[in-house]
């Protein structure tokens, strides 16, 4: 009884923190996009925690972990949570509400790559989708001991497959049907590049994700007597840092600058490519993996790129790319069954069947999401919403309001006309309006 809550309060603990890199997300994408989106991308994270909350309690988790029908989806609904049995001492709830901070992260890595131009309403029928269909579905075949990928044993500690590459691919699919930014390509294939708003803002959700990430992975053991939690821990980590100093060497010598936003993402693509194997890899193999992934943000971001499909966070490189790249990786690094650590070749070849798998499964339902959205409720943005800004269009509010602060101080104290010659329109008071 005494390790019933132990494990309660670890795991609890641990979903708080899960459901906390939501912040990360927010203030992640609010600094890469441009100042009159910051708004809208914070406000698709307040949908991913509250529909796509509700919607993977109410059906996503009965799909995902119920009864089993031919290893495919799970058959048990509403009230599914109190049913399932556990290997370990844990209130079932309380895995409920771990696996509910997974679900809004799966959401939370679309929203960036479809940020700027998404119909508002498109997004909200997207999250509810995810949280009962698409996530549940890849975490029944890798996670439910009857799913059909879990029978031929295939390993996906925390969710590289299941949450990261699903996600980072149904992204990408959603993204090429949407279409890009307006002015984002010029028809000879170059691409114009659209500065962050706030790179600071998008370190310190970096820095969020970082911290949870550590929850993420070890928090997946569900078990506070687990004897692999530090090494979970440390692993994540180390692949981490050599995630990020591998994508900093990388841009110091391709382009002559330490590139602050694509040293972000090298730690999110370490992150992201550890967490499937961070249970069963030696710390040098998290190292590796880590900086591998460093290189590779990079460049699948410039594939991307070329593709002519518009990812404004780079989310389809870190999660996609590098969450295909961390399952594989787990067939040649695991301890006891890795190709390059033992000569088996029998799990790799398991990995590589589970990375098409999430692959085909993610780019899948991206096309079917979209395919609803524009069918039901319209999938982009109209072309005047998108030039004045999501955040006006859709929520009435820009980010920043800066000149409104000083409507009521004395014009003498910032008098731009007679200081620099540049006429500059004066914000509508409150007063004007009302004398209106």
């Amino acid at each position: 009884m005494a390790l019933m809550y132990i494990n309660t309060i670890w795991v609890v603990l641990a979903a708080a923190m899960v459901l906390f890199m939501e912040g990360g997300f927010s203030l992640l994408e609010a600094g890469f996009v441009r100042t009159k989106n910051a708004v809208n991308v914070t406000m698709k994270i307040f949908v991913d925690l509250t529909i796509g909350a509700l919607a993977f309690w109410l059906i996503g988790f009965g799909v995902m972990f119920g009864k089993d029908a031919f290893g495919i989806v799970g058959t048990s609904l509403i009230g599914s949570p109190e049913k399932i049995t556990l290997s370990i001492e844990l209130p079932s709830v309380a895995f409920v509400l771990f696996q509910m901070g997974f679900a809004v992260a799966c959401i939370s890595i679309i929203s960036g790559a479809l940020a700027e131009r998404m119909n508002f309403k498109a997004y909200v029928v997207t999250a509810a989708l995810i949280c009962i269909i698409i996530y549940p579905l890849s975490g029944h075949w890798i996670w439910n001991s009857d799913g059909w990928l879990a029978k031929l044993g295939m390993k996906d500690f925390a969710g590289s497959a299941a949450i990261h590459a699903v996600g980072g691919f149904a992204a990408f699919a959603m993204a090429k049907w949407l279409g890009p930014r307006k002015g984002r390509f010029n028809s000879d294939g170059s691409v114009n590049v659209f500065a962050p708003s706030n790179i600071p803002l998008a370190s310190a959700g970096a820095f969020i994700l970082w911290f949870g990430w550590f929850a993420f992975n070890a928090g997946s053991t569900l078990d506070a007597s687990s004897s692999s939690l530090a090494p979970i821990a440390i692993n994540t980590m180390l692949a981490g840092a050599s995630g990020g100093s591998a994508a900093l060497f990388l841009t110091m010598k391709k382009f002559g600058k330490a590139d602050p936003s694509m040293t972000i993402n090298g730690v999110l693509a370490g992150l992201v490519a550890i967490t499937a194997g961070c249970a069963f890899v030696s710390e040098w193999s998290a190292v590796l993996i880590g900086a591998v992934s460093g290189f590779l943000v990079i460049y699948s971001t410039l594939f991307v790129d070329y593709l002519k499909v518009d990812d404004p966070v780079g989310a389809v490189a870190v999660h996609g790319f590098s969450g295909v790249f961390g399952t594989i990786a787990v067939g040649l690094f695991d301890r006891s069954a890795g190709l390059i650590t033992t000569g088996d070749f029998s799990l790799l070849k398991v990995q590589l069947l589970g990375a098409a798998v999430v692959i085909i499964w993610g780019l899948l339902g991206g096309t079917f999401m979209a395919k609803v959205c524009e069918k039901t409720v319209g999938l982009r943005a109209s072309e005047r919403e998108e030039e004045e800004g999501l955040d006006m269009s859709y929520h009435g509010i820009p980010a920043y309001n800066e000149l409104e602060r000083f409507t009521d101080l004395p014009t003498s104290l910032f008098n731009f006309e007679e200081t620099t010659g540049v006429t500059v329109a004066a914000p509508v008071t409150s007063k004007a309006k009302a004398a209106d």
